[in-house]
């Protein structure tokens, strides 16, 4: 599929978006954080531009869900705006993080009943959920995601309104609806359009009280953009999930028993190079040997870390078949333990996980060994000597963490 030069996407963009969606309005735009491949920049701009002189106010919010806030001039740069623009044509843009873990930042705007959630998860789950969102919402009229969609491995597509749940929401939803997840597994999950924890996304999009829209797109690699859509978000996701499923799908023949996944320095702490594990667990051997090659990478989670080196990484039956042990931590890390630990199984107090997992970065050895994950020296590894050996078993994946692959007669 061809992507789109720079004046095509801004054509689309002056084509596609309705202006009068807009026309006198305050709109909140929302992003996502550098964690994304997204031309960003040009994206900004172009919709800023066609926004300009008819809405009354465009502001912008990132939408972090728990990752690290980012200082405005990491804001900047992730928007394309210039010292001089943050002056002139964008001063009175206000550039805003989301704040998950601050109360007062946080509005309740409703519940998933105990009745909704079971009917949402199948039975798997059944208990009362807040729906709490950035309190921010309250002071515009429409909400504007702006953001990539790619396979996702707890909601099936990342996009549309998962840029407000987990994207701009508050820790409960969030928890609850990584650990539903969880318990489907990343291999079940990952790549599929229509699955629960989309259905929960949608259903708490629901109770939003503005008016919400989305510029949806698909990007390559190099985030040149193969398609943008724009409608409500729910439209808007469908259009780009189909994309991404043409393009970000890579179907083999056969599994391999040793991977190289090398993280880009976008994923700079393993609660987000994890999706290099994500992305390509459904093409693992049993028994076989993951790679996350992340030689800049220093940190498990500067969030989150604390908590992971007192839990580990583990397969999903080692909680659930201990949950009086582990019903109290956050949902939301044992499910980020389980999708980076993959599948395999917990029987009379032995765990035996499919995949080796095994990290190769400035995070020590006696770390990683503590929270069950391997361990190897990153100047060790030459990353050309696993290139064209995929007779062999082996793969070299160069940029892991938006490719899902998955076998072919899956």
């Amino acid at each position: 599929m061809q992507t789109l030069s720079d004046s095509e996407v801004q054509q689309r963009i002056a084509e596609r978006l309705d202006i009068s969606d807009f026309s006198g309005k305050r709109v909140l735009l929302i992003v996502p954080d550098a964690t994304r491949t997204a031309p960003l920049p040009l994206l900004f701009e172009a919709v800023h531009g066609r926004l300009s002189g008819e809405a009354s106010q465009v502001d912008v919010l990132v939408a972090l869900g728990t990752h690290p806030a980012m200082p405005e001039e990491a804001i900047c740069r992730l928007l394309g705006i210039s010292a001089d623009d943050r002056a002139g044509r964008y001063a009175s843009v206000g550039l805003f993080n989301h704040e998950w873990d601050n109360p007062e930042r946080l509005a309740t705007i409703g519940e998933l009943t105990k009745k909704d959630v079971e009917e949402i998860s199948g039975g798997l789950l059944s208990l009362d959920v807040p729906v709490q969102i950035n309190s921010r919402i309250r002071d515009y009229d429409v909400l504007l995601v702006m953001g990539p969609v790619f396979p996702h491995e707890v909601v099936g597509f990342s996009g549309g309104n998962k840029y407000f749940f987990p994207g701009i929401s508050g820790p409960e939803l969030l928890n609850f609806f990584h650990w539903l997840g969880a318990l489907i597994t990343n291999v079940g999950i990952i790549g599929v359009k229509d699955t629960p924890v989309r259905r929960v996304v949608n259903r708490a999009a629901e109770l939003i009280p503005n008016q919400k829209r989305a510029l949806t797109f698909v990007v390559n690699g190099k985030a040149e953009i193969y398609d943008l859509f724009y409608d409500t978000p729910e439209n808007a996701w469908e259009s780009a999930a189909d994309v991404s499923s043409q393009v970000h799908i890579n179907r083999v023949p056969k599994p391999f028993k040793q991977i190289l996944s090398c993280a880009p320095p976008m994923y700079d702490e393993l609660w987000v190079a994890g999706k290099c594990m994500y992305k390509l667990e459904p093409i693992v051997a049993d028994g076989g040997e993951l790679i996350i090659y992340a030689p800049h990478m220093s940190e498990i989670s500067i969030t989150h870390g604390d908590l992971i080196r007192v839990v580990g990484y583990h397969v999903r039956d080692y909680f659930t078949k201990q949950w009086d042990r582990f019903k109290d931590y956050p949902w939301g890390i044992l499910a980020h333990s389980t999708h980076v630990r993959g599948t395999g199984t917990y029987k009379f107090g032995i765990e035996r996980p499919r995949v080796n997992v095994t990290i190769a970065s400035q995070i020590p050895r006696d770390v990683c060994e503590s929270i069950n994950l391997g361990y190897r020296d990153p100047a060790t590894i030459d990353v050309e000597s696993f290139a064209n050996r995929e007779d062999e078993g082996i793969l070299l994946v160069r940029k892991a963490g938006e490719q899902l692959y998955r076998l072919a007669d899956e």
